[in-house]
């Protein structure tokens, strides 16, 4: 693709003047529909060294609202961002609706300059390359607009900018020994980045290569670029909204019908789903308070020798908790963190999205919350509330949460790739034990606040949830992020159930390393 670009296009300083004030113009008129519109937006700055994207980064905000956007210039990692997966720092600077985020350099570096400089090991590109194109996919397919641009220019003009630079105290700075070194081995990284090209060029996010010898000709063709993408969001969200409404004044009239349907549906479904993996549960299973007792403090110092060990070998350790209301997460929260090093550990509790959350991609607040290596982040509730009270409830919409189960397979694998142990518990108990945890609750004044009018409206919904939950289980439990069903009905089987799992995962992955 590179080979066939015409690097000698160039555009003259009078048509560059002419065309300049009306683009500028209706880029700041799109940048405030986005707003409006509460369309988020990415611009990628990608290139060789030298090619101006700072100073195309400058040309395209002059005609911003500075109050909305932001640029992230991408260096190579910091000591606390190699300690995390390699899309955290880039998921923590996703926009949220109505924003723009630019980036000079970005999550392509993985597999570009730090693969140039050995610092990405051949082993790892392949699995990079699936990270970046389902990160891609799900902020294009949540909404986002994503526009890459690559600039392009030849060896030369490449090694003319850079003696240009060196020539003067003030500039020489920006040329690192390793812009020399890319220079030198041109054809190298060119290769490189032909390979990017070719395998990140998608629908959602495609690639514009950016003629960049001629500056005037690069900024030109640049504001076109974001012109277009934004116009075209701007058009799809206005037609997509006039859709929703003719839909909804369709479902006034056959509202009744289509809720049964639905409701008949479900039946089938859970039908379907009745014989699957929540009913193989045992929930007769218990242990008598001597024995949980003994096994509990066993249990309790394996996990805090444990716990020093994966901070020492620098081990990430995610645990994720969903369960029925009263079904006993907090509880086995407490018994597996009792023993540990507060300073090593966060329990994240998960209510409702607040606003600034619902202004993100729904996975960006659990993206913010991943522990750094040797740490262990725990989660009462998790990103499955997509699939779940948000599917149940009307939240989201069907295309959302029957995306979200491929959305999270692929952001467990990130974890999971980047090193971390990944675990998650539902805690299964039947519906005569919530109730009579219900009325316990209720009865008991130190407890009463647990137990809200919200727990007994989710009750009436068992089924539907039930169903929501077998799927869930059957479509995200993988080899490197498994669900375990934890039985429930008696709190001390389920508690050393969690603890055991835990210490014998913990046990196998240092074992392994």
């Amino acid at each position: 693709m590179l080979e066939k670009v015409d690097l000698t296009k160039k555009i003259s300083k009078e048509e560059y003047k002419a065309k300049m004030p009306q683009m500028e113009i209706e880029l700041g008129r799109l940048q405030r529909e986005c707003r409006e519109l509460k369309i988020p937006v990415m611009i990628v700055f990608e290139g060789f060294g030298a090619s101006g994207k700072g100073v195309q980064i400058g040309k395209l905000i002059q005609s911003m609202d500075p109050r909305g956007f932001q640029v992230f210039p991408i260096k190579a990692e910091t000591e606390d961002e190699r300690m995390h997966p390699f899309l955290w720092r880039f998921w923590t600077k996703t926009p949220e609706a109505g924003r723009i985020a630019i980036f000079d350099g970005s999550w392509y570096r993985k597999v570009l300059i730090d693969r140039f400089e050995k610092r990405t090991r051949e082993k790892e590109i392949e699995t990079a390359f699936h990270s970046i194109e389902a990160f891609e996919k799900q902020l294009t397919d949540g909404g986002t607009i994503l526009v890459k641009l690559l600039l392009d220019i030849d060896q030369k003009e490449q090694k003319k900018r850079f003696e240009k630079l060196l020539e003067k105290k003030e500039t020489a700075w920006r040329v690192s020994q390793g812009d020399r070194e890319r220079n030198a081995k041109y054809s190298e990284y060119a290769a490189m980045m032909e390979e990017v090209l070719y395998r990140s060029d998608t629908k959602s996010a495609p690639w514009t290569v950016i003629e960049a010898t001629d500056r005037r000709f690069a900024t030109v063709k640049i504001y076109m670029t974001v012109i277009h993408a934004l116009a075209e969001a701007v058009e799809a969200v206005q037609r997509r909204r006039m859709e929703e409404q003719a839909i909804k004044a369709a479902e006034q009239v056959s509202g009744q019908q289509e809720a049964a349907e639905i409701m008949r549906q479900a039946g089938r479904e859970l039908e379907r789903l009745q014989s699957s993996v929540l009913s193989r549960a045992d929930l007769t299973l218990a242990y008598g308070k001597e024995e949980y007792e003994k096994r509990l403090k066993k249990l309790q110092k394996k996990i805090e020798k444990l716990h020093g060990e994966v901070y020492r070998r620098r081990i990430p350790v995610v645990i994720g908790f969903e369960g029925w209301d009263a079904g006993g997460k907090g509880g086995a929260i407490k018994r597996l963190t009792e023993k540990m090093d507060p300073r090593g550990y966060v329990v994240n509790p998960t209510a409702a999205p607040t606003e600034v959350e619902k202004a993100h991609h729904y996975l960006w607040r659990f993206w913010k919350a991943m522990p750094k290596d040797g740490h262990i982040a725990i989660f009462d509730r998790t990103w499955y509330g997509r699939v779940m009270v948000e599917r149940i409830e009307g939240f989201s919409t069907a295309g959302e949460w029957q995306r979200a189960y491929q959305e999270i397979n692929d952001m467990e694998k990130d974890l999971y790739d980047a090193g971390a142990v990944v675990l998650k518990f539902w805690m299964q108990i039947d519906k005569d034990e919530q109730e009579r945890r219900f009325k316990e609750r209720q009865q008991n004044p130190e407890k009463q606040w647990k137990i809200t009018e919200e727990d007994w409206r989710n009750r009436e919904k068992w089924d539907l949830y039930e169903a929501a939950v077998n799927e869930m289980l059957l479509r995200t439990s993988t080899e490197y992020a498994p669900w375990i069903v934890v039985e429930g009905n008696d709190k001390y089987y389920a508690r050393i159930k969690v603890l055991e799992t835990v210490v014998n995962a913990l046990e196998r992955r240092l074992k392994e390393k």
